[in-house]
């Protein structure tokens, strides 16, 4: 089975997205119709395709996939760019260029070095506020530890993932045109 799919790969003439998922997952079932937008967005240019996990565990462990549902983009049969987990439209959008393309989509969020120097800035404003028993200033410099140290994995964080993209989403509106306006 595992064979077949590489041979499928490098045998279609298009790019494809795979969506490897399982019936009983959540996560799964939550991007379904993001996943179908994007199918219907992309029709005869993109193909995707749909592997259940559960029948296929071998194919999984080969791609060195371990959680689910993780979307991979394939370029002329090359793995172009990957993503695990629930995702919203935008943040899924990304694959799909990325397999038409066959180049890597742009990383976002702080670059590795300043993660670190987030964190440890952010480290030692606590441990500041520690050594101050979180009174008065100390608890405001707490506060901005916190602050700091979050800058550092923002982008990680699934729960300001949904609440920025739904955000972005309602400022983004357009206007509805009204016919006496």
């Amino acid at each position: 089975m595992e064979n077949n799919f590489f041979e499928r790969l490098k045998q279609n003439p298009r790019p494809v997205v795979v969506d490897f998922w399982a019936p009983w997952c959540g996560p799964c079932r939550a991007i379904e119709p993001v996943m179908k937008k994007l199918s219907a967005e992309y029709a005869g240019r993109v193909d995707v395709w749909k592997v259940n996990a559960d029948e296929q565990p071998d194919l999984l462990r080969s791609l060195r996939i371990y959680g689910i549902p993780t979307l991979v983009a394939y370029h002329n049969g090359q793995e172009v760019a990957r993503r695990t987990g629930a995702a919203s439209p935008a943040a899924l959008l990304p694959l799909f260029e990325a397999a038409l393309s066959g180049d890597k989509p742009v990383r976002s969020g702080p670059a590795a070095l300043d993660r670190l120097l987030r964190l440890t800035a952010g480290a030692a404003l606590g441990i500041l506020a520690i050594q101050g028993h979180f009174s008065g200033l100390y608890l405001f410099v707490a506060g901005l530890g916190l602050v700091v140290a979050f800058s550092a994995v923002y982008d990680r964080c699934p729960i300001y993932r949904a609440l920025s993209s739904r955000l972005k989403a309602l400022l983004h509106k357009e206007p509805a045109n009204h016919p006496g306006a």
